[in-house]
């Protein structure tokens, strides 16, 4: 059982409501901000307009009114289940007493006084559009009817590809590497420009997107694909674009997870990774990102939960590790923006400190925003004792809130955090962001392999396609599992095509029954995900090579499958399962797409990974 209690400030919540278009008037909520509007950017849509000069000292003004206990709230985002504000389902109420000792988001606002809310869709937050807008305007009618009510920042993490919280019919775009093989800027900010676009008109104001870290490591479980790639130079021009198109949109945009998460082997949810860079590796690889995002005026970065004894030699977190964030991130690379930690429940910030330490030690390191902490009462108790016994001042807190508001103020929120329900229809998964995703999608693809000029398929010579392989749990509210939407693609391109979900461990049986199934087929496509030297995945595909019935892989994850695969016909990396993807690898591989990713990371061969097999910049087209 969590520790619900709350300090002497709780206050009840409001009277239920359900979270419909009703809201406080536009009046109402100029007078809730206590006059701070007069100072920001005129217009009720001019969200990423920079706040004019004067702006701080209504701030200032604000903070000075607040309580500390409203000021120990503005520090954290936190997770709440449900899709209503006041009227969750029974199930998603049972979890939040579990947790978080409250019924509703409600409740959590009116007794933390929190600066945010975290979406997930685990936690039942993102089931439609129109329910997540509803959600939204609820959570911030709820904290704008408090005494001294502030919005809040909303967020998620919406990076696209295999990290997207946010599903159909949102626009659902290729993810970071697949993004990384297209190689244009152009096409990323048109990611950042229309993912923001929906994400606003949602009422979701700040995304933990984009990733800017390094992927040098293929072994990576944590990152992978969530990378543009392991060119410091060409990630951070793709990090610096998104970044634009973000905030262009009204969406704070995230630059994580600093101080550079792309060398490790160890995943942080849960253990904690040590990163062995020299500092002058450090400023040539992993910091290049970073300086690209400040230069492009991100709003907030995001801390990782890895130790760099180069960078701090006392054996803390970088999370927690005043000389990185002040000393680094602050002092060396001239940021002032928001900075957010990773989530306080993953297991690298939790392995050396208690959780009642970690938001403490977080924000004495240089952190705003305290994310997710798995226990909200111990953190926010926390960091209430430790400013009334004299380990934090009041000031320290202004600093952060200060940074926090400066952010609400800019997107507007201070002015009018609501959004329209008519507005949703008119942006969110509309026909022209569908195509702009496919068209990109097409640009990503990446062909490595193709013998004998084996791809396109042909209709005519090679009817009958069997899909075959792995289907890992489908991204996003997508149509999913991607053996299906393959064979779906190429049967609407003009073949006959199977599905044969074979899963990313098949077993002898399941092999057995490919192998046959092949016999039927004039041609075999085969999806892997994240091969190993001795994984069954492996045993299946050398198995259909062996019947000499053609057969083309697709790595649906990771391009680094193609070094345990030598002998297939084909080769092609789509770096996603998602429907976005899979689908424009099944246009190339029918030749109604020309291939034209090129690799953003290097492959090294399996049986010596001291040698490249496949450069950066390798790709083959028709």
């Amino acid at each position: 059982m969590r520790d619900s209690s709350t300090g002497s400030t709780a206050r009840p919540s409001g009277p239920a409501e359900p979270d419909g278009p009703s809201r406080p008037s536009r009046r109402t909520v100029l007078a809730a901000t206590a006059g701070v509007t007069a100072a920001l950017a005129a217009g009720p849509r001019a969200h990423a307009a920079p706040a004019r000069p004067g702006t701080d000292k209504a701030l200032r003004a604000l903070i000075s009114r607040m309580t500390l206990e409203e000021k120990v709230g503005q520090l954290f985002v936190m997770r709440v289940y449900g899709h209503s504000a006041t009227a969750p389902d029974q199930a998603d109420i049972d979890a939040n007493l579990k947790e978080i000792g409250v019924r509703t988001a409600a409740e959590l606002i009116a007794r933390y006084r929190v600066g945010g809310i975290i979406y997930f869709a685990w936690a039942h937050n993102t089931r439609d559009p129109h329910q997540i807008a509803a959600l939204s305007n609820g959570i911030q009618r709820a904290s704008l009817e408090l005494p001294r009510g502030l919005p809040l920042l909303i967020a998620t993490d919406q990076e696209h590809g295999i990290v997207a919280r946010v599903g159909k019919p949102a626009t659902l775009f290729p993810g970071a590497m697949a993004l990384g093989a297209g190689g244009s800027r152009a096409d990323a900010r048109t990611v950042g420009r229309i993912s923001g676009a929906e994400l606003r008109a949602l009422g979701i104001n700040q995304d933990y997107s984009p990733d800017a870290d390094v992927n040098v490591n293929p072994a990576n479980p944590v990152i992978g694909v969530r990378s543009f790639g392991a060119d410091p130079e060409a990630v951070a021009g793709l990090v610096a674009a998104e970044v634009k198109g973000y905030q262009g949109s009204g969406v704070a945009a995230t630059a994580k997870h600093f101080p550079g998460h792309g060398d490790t082997a160890v995943d942080s949810h849960f253990g904690f990774p040590v990163i062995t860079h020299s500092r002058e590796l450090w400023s040539e690889l992993d910091a290049v990102p970073f300086r690209a995002a400040i230069r492009a005026g991100i709003d907030s970065i995001m801390t990782a939960h890895i130790m760099v004894p180069a960078l701090d030699p006392a054996g803390d977190p970088a999370t927690l590790s005043h000389p990185i964030l002040t000393g680094i991130l602050r002092g060396e690379l001239g940021y002032d923006g928001v900075v957010v930690t990773d989530s306080l429940g993953m297991e690298g910030v939790r392995t050396k400190y208690g959780d009642d330490r970690v938001p403490v030690l977080a924000l004495k390191a240089g952190v705003d925003q305290l994310l997710n902490p798995p226990d909200l009462g111990v953190a926010w108790n926390a960091v209430l004792n430790a400013v009334r016994g004299g380990e934090l001042t009041e000031a320290r807190l202004d600093e952060s809130i200060l940074r926090i508001l400066r952010l609400k103020a800019k997107h507007g929120l201070l002015h009018d955090p609501y959004v329209p329900d008519a507005e949703i229809d008119r942006v969110v998964g509309v026909p022209a962001h569908l195509r702009a995703a496919d068209r990109i999608a097409e640009r990503t693809t990446t062909l490595l392999v193709n013998e004998e000029g084996l791809l396109p398929l042909s209709r005519r010579r090679t009817p009958r396609v069997l899909v075959v392989g792995a289907d890992p749990a489908s991204p996003s509210l997508s149509d999913g599992p991607p053996t299906t939407v393959m064979a779906a693609a190429l049967n609407g391109l003009g073949f006959t095509a199977t599905a044969l979900s074979t899963g990313t461990a098949p077993s002898a049986a399941t092999i057995t029954k490919a192998v046959t199934a092949a016999a039927d087929a004039d041609a075999v496509v085969a999806l892997t995900y994240n091969l190993t030297a001795t994984g069954s995945q492996k045993t299946l595909v050398e198995r259909l090579v062996a019947t000499g019935v053609p057969v083309t892989a697709v790595a649906v994850r990771n391009p680094y499958d193609i070094a345990r695969v030598p002998g297939v016909g084909a080769f092609l990396a789509s770096y996603s399962w998602t429907d976005v993807e899979v689908r424009a690898a099944a246009r190339v591989i029918a030749g109604r797409a020309d291939p034209r990713g090129r690799l953003p990371v290097a492959v090294q061969r399996a049986d010596d990974p001291a040698q490249v097999l496949y450069p950066i910049g390798y790709g083959l087209t028709y």
